[in-house]
């Protein structure tokens, strides 16, 4: 007799999430610019903290993360009771669906957002809604827009992935103050840190009781391997979102690592600077060669073509000289390649491959 094992309706709708390419069959020296990864790593404080963490391997964590809490806290001088960690910002905005989203409500987004909220959306039972962009950026008109009586949560990644734009603080301002008062609006800054002088909304969530925001420790901080992300919100969200949260959901080792990367302000500083010096060297020989880009905010640079083939093309040149970077039909843009901002060698490896693919092209 079949089984008459059924998942939830919906469930198999969502469209599995593929990251980055990291090999090239029958290659092992490939270099991958494709999951906007830190090209130095991890700092030599956190790889020491991980080092001593196989000490206590058989230790259950801390359910408080007060420690990490605390040094996220006083870095980035928040209230510490009002944040939250998790295993990567992704979980945050999963937490954030299932808590305040589901059968019958709308999670709003943004045209090229980033595919893990409507992901999140539809595993809580709510439906995806896409507001569109304009060039590639997001439109707060069109957001407010679209906002009808069953949204629920807004979600705004600034910088946006994968096309590294951004919306002035201004403008995120009138967002959270246009939308009516059941919506939640949730600030995804991943990619804040690279921007300077953007507190990645946390003065926004000082003043308001409807904005969240969402960090991570992937980017800037290199420790994507180990998936450590946070969150600050009002402590009414927070109250939500606390009763969601698995009380281990986080390692001796997440917490210990991440709280040592905070305090490595060499490799911060390096990795910032670096990022800064070499995304405006690879945009500049991109145009050049007649590649068109946005001025990206990020760590990435969002390559656009003539076309979805020509696209696919170079992304066959740069494979074929051991290049990996990121396809993104997935986000609506089959014409573009997101490159990661890499060392120097591996930024000028890239023009080269494409300033000589382009020029077959002509």
């Amino acid at each position: 007799m079949p089984h008459q094992i059924r998942p939830r309706p919906g469930i198999m709708d969502i469209a599995l999430y593929e990251g980055g390419t990291a090999k090239i069959s029958g290659r092992d020296d490939a270099l991958k610019l494709s999951s906007n990864e830190n090209p130095f790593g991890a700092g030599e404080l956190a790889r020491e903290a991980y080092r001593r963490a196989g000490h206590d391997l058989h230790r259950y964590p801390s359910t408080d993360h007060a420690g990490l809490r605390a040094a996220l806290a006083a870095h980035y001088r928040l209230d510490g009771s009002r944040i939250i960690c998790g295993v990567g910002s992704d979980e945050i905005i999963t937490f954030l669906c299932q808590g305040f989203a589901g059968p019958g409500d709308e999670v709003l987004y943004s045209q090229h957002g980033f595919l893990m909220y409507p992901i999140s959306a539809m595993a809580a039972g709510a439906t995806p809604v896409k507001a569109p962009e304009q060039d590639r950026t997001t439109d707060i008109d069109a957001l407010l827009a679209a906002v009808t009586e069953r949204t629920k949560l807004v979600f705004v990644a600034n910088p946006n992935n994968p096309t590294g734009t951004m919306v002035p603080l201004s403008e995120l301002e009138r967002l959270a103050d246009g939308l009516p008062p059941q919506v939640l609006l949730v600030l995804d800054g991943a990619y804040a840190e690279y921007v300077e002088g953007y507190d990645g909304g946390a003065a926004m969530v000082d003043a308001r009781e409807n904005v969240v925001m969402t960090r991570t420790f992937s980017k800037l901080h290199g420790l994507g391997g180990l998936r450590i992300g946070w969150g600050y919100g009002p402590a009414h969200v927070m109250a939500v979102l606390n009763r969601l949260r698995g009380p281990f959901n986080l390692s001796n080792t997440q917490l210990d690592v991440a709280e040592a990367a905070l305090g490595d302000a060499a490799h911060i500083t390096r990795s910032l600077s670096e990022n800064a010096r070499l995304r405006d060297w690879l945009a500049d020989r991109l145009n050049a060669a007649g590649v068109a880009t946005d001025r990206s905010f990020a760590n990435f640079v969002l390559a656009r073509f003539a076309s979805a083939e020509q696209a696919a093309a170079c992304n066959a040149a740069l494979l074929a000289d051991g290049l990996i970077v990121r396809q993104v039909s997935s986000y609506g843009l089959p014409e573009a390649l997101r490159i990661t901002v890499g060392d120097e060698s591996a930024c000028r490896r890239v023009a080269h491959v494409i300033d000589r693919f382009m020029d077959g092209q002509r």
